[in-house]
């Protein structure tokens, strides 16, 4: 890291971490009977770690996650799948542990949320009430006339991470040697701003070892993209690429930017081709299009987000504008200077949990911090990261980085460094899904 060493940092989210620890611990002790009802919907990384954080604050709040999936598959780490470094097993969640802490996991969809009578509807039936209401739906995908939801099962988004990434696998697969892969990536913003990126290098790798003769090509609606520097060295290093031309003869990356290709005009899933305004229709033998988002459908369907179809909430208890007692969070929310990370809806959770708590204590909600940290995977023993500290702006209202914390993987970064890399990005995944469901 270029502004502060990784045992600092650590430090210092750790303290951020205990911190908030102790503010949701307080009112359990003092205040154990100051009890309530809290429905979560959605049971993600920001759904999950609120109703646990809440727990470990009060064991004696009602906590009710309502979610439609048997079970949670992380988008982060699913690039590895693609790659084959991973099962679709080794990324998937279950909610027992949050069972486990007495959090009730209902298996449904719900379908609508009354503000005014404070109740969650479902898909179900059930009607469930509540002193606060948490939504972390994820995100949903944007209709922009390139791809209907039912081409999906050939032009695969695998930005939900389950059936799609095991689809786009055995299409990746079933390519012949001598194929090439066409990876459309969304404008901003977006869940997981590197993640085409690491996808592209990871792609690149299994056809590196499996299929030689071909490549990967980026389209993007983009003209630069998060950690550039890094990922374009990484694709020098281990696959040939040139930036100046933004591929070569010999690369297995080529990425064109949206000034290149002038934009994008159309995709088909009956030929399979991508037609660019500059460049002509083009066939690929594998499309992965990433559509631009939105936030999850419930949001909109109970009258949450602004007119750019995200969620503007309150930067210290990420209270709805809108309805009052409604939190949204994760990628749906709008957190200024945060990006749509697996790590910022945990950390997110736990400051949504403590304000959570506390208001039902009646006590005050204090001024958050919050973190993040984003570990990219480019290739075998090939890592890099960005770390924040965040905290509350009130003059701007903004969630702004802390000056001095945190950092970028240097460009300079020995061989020794981007292996450690990919060590603390698998570390750091087996403690945050710990952290989240238990």
């Amino acid at each position: 890291m270029s502004n502060m060493n990784r045992r600092n940092f650590l430090k210092t989210t750790g303290g951020v971490a205990l911190a908030t620890t102790a503010t949701l611990a307080a009112p359990s002790l003092a205040n154990a009977a100051a009890a309530g009802k809290v429905v979560i919907v959605g049971g993600g990384v920001a759904g999950a770690t609120t109703a646990r954080y809440i727990k470990l604050g009060n064991p004696g709040i009602d906590v009710t996650v309502i979610e439609p999936k048997a079970s949670y598959h992380t988008c982060f780490m699913s690039n590895e799948v693609l790659g084959g470094e991973r099962t679709l097993s080794q990324i998937e969640q279950s909610f027992d542990g949050m069972v486990a802490m007495g959090i009730k996991v209902v298996k449904d969809s719900v379908t609508g949320i009354d503000a005014a009578k404070k109740t969650v509807m479902t898909a179900g039936g059930s009607k469930f009430g509540y002193d606060h209401c948490v939504v972390a739906p994820g995100i949903d995908f944007k209709v922009d006339g390139f791809a209907s939801v039912g081409e999906f099962d050939k032009i695969t988004h695998a930005w939900k991470a389950g059936p799609q990434t095991a689809i786009l696998r055995k299409q990746l697969e079933a390519m012949p040697d001598g194929g090439t892969v066409c990876i459309v990536a969304p404008p901003n913003p977006f869940r997981c701003p590197p993640g085409p990126y690491e996808r592209t290098s990871l792609i690149a790798e299994y056809l590196m070892h499996h299929k030689p003769k071909s490549k990967v090509v980026v389209i993007d609606r983009k003209d630069k993209f998060s950690k550039m520097g890094l990922f374009e060295q990484a694709w020098g290093n281990l696959y040939g690429y040139d930036k100046a031309t933004k591929g070569g003869a010999n690369s297995m990356i080529e990425w064109r930017s949206g000034a290149s290709t002038g934009g994008i005009e159309s995709i088909s899933a009956a030929d399979m081709t991508v037609e660019t305004l500059s460049g002509g229709k083009e066939k690929f033998d594998v499309i992965n299009y990433i559509p631009p988002q939105t936030a999850g459908k419930i949001a909109s369907a109970a009258g949450l987000t602004n007119d750019k179809g995200w969620c503007d909430v309150s930067k210290t208890t990420f209270e709805s504008k809108v309805h009052k007692g409604i939190h949204v969070l994760g990628d749906a929310s709008v957190a200024t200077k945060m990006p749509k990370s697996g790590y910022s809806a945990n950390s997110q959770g736990k400051v949504c949990a403590a304000a959570i708590v506390n208001i039902l204590a009646g006590k005050p909600v204090g001024t958050p911090s919050y973190v993040n940290t984003c570990y990219s995977i480019a290739g075998k023993d090939y890592g890099f990261s960005v770390a924040a500290v965040y905290r509350y702006n009130e003059a701007e209202d903004i969630i702004a980085g802390v000056k001095g914390a945190g950092g970028l993987t240097p460009m300079d970064a020995t061989a020794e460094m981007r292996r450690r890399e990919v060590e603390f990005a698998y570390s750091w995944y087996n403690n945050i899904c710990k952290d989240t469901w238990g």
